[in-house]
């Protein structure tokens, strides 16, 4: 089982592949030409398209606490709608970013992402034997990025099961054939995105599986600071 400190750093890892931050951009709201999703938004990019970002603001707007939900409840109905107008309505926009910097926006980005990614990624190293924090980086990047399902069944049947050739093995056969599988994408931004299985790369080459800090992905330095986390956590818990 994970300790709460290589849970944290594993997220963090595909925060900055998300946002460039290791705790994760809560604002950021981003719409890239061609993107299949539309438009994402949060530390994890929820995307409007795949009914993410209702499920989110939703969440957001029954949340007691919530100081900026009246301004985004009038979207819910275009959010559920998957209304693609919202791509650029610039007081949506607005709302969302706003409403990034309120703390309990924040506390509910935290739930949602662990309950719609970090459980289901958790769930499918548990099924396949994997139980290193390298591997349950992997894993959530895949479930954040998309297809996971097909890239697993690709490495498995290309290469062998995880139980036959070890994790390590396994995982770093995975890394490769989706960065394949990105490199030669038909969709140009996914294209963009081999280098995140370059820095998978890197670390499986550094031989840290255990997520050990202070490591640095895309250049960004990830510790106990960058964290937000007290040095207890250092030695952490199960979590």
């Amino acid at each position: 089982m994970l300790t709460e400190l290589q849970k944290r750093t594993a997220q963090a890892i595909v925060n900055i592949f998300e946002t460039g931050r290791a705790r994760g951009d809560y604002a950021s709201v981003t719409l890239l030409p061609g993107d299949a999703g539309h438009l994402t938004y949060g530390r994890s990019q929820a995307t409007l398209a795949s009914g993410n970002l209702h499920l989110l603001i939703q969440a957001y707007c029954d949340e007691p606490k919530a100081d900026r939900g009246d301004a985004l409840t009038p979207y819910l109905e275009r959010l559920a709608a998957i209304d693609l107008s919202l791509d650029r309505d610039q007081a949506f926009h607005a709302a969302l970013k706003a409403a990034g910097g309120d703390p309990a926006m924040q506390d509910v980005q935290d739930r949602f992402f662990d309950r719609a990614y970090w459980a289901p990624a958790t769930k499918a190293a548990v099924a396949l034997g994997l139980s290193t924090a390298l591997a349950a980086a992997v894993i959530y990047d895949s479930h954040v990025h998309g297809s996971w399902r097909v890239l697993r069944e690709r490495t498995s049947r290309e290469h062998g099961e995880a139980a036959r050739l070890g994790e390590r093995s396994w995982i770093a056969a995975y890394v490769a054939e989706r960065r394949d599988w990105l490199a030669t994408h038909s969709n140009p931004l996914l294209r963009r995105t081999v280098y995140r299985m370059d820095e998978f790369r890197l670390l499986i080459g550094s031989g840290n599986w255990r997520l050990d800090l202070p490591l640095r992905v895309r250049g960004v330095r990830i510790d106990l600071a960058s964290l937000g986390l007290p040095n207890a956590l250092a030695d952490g818990g199960a979590s």
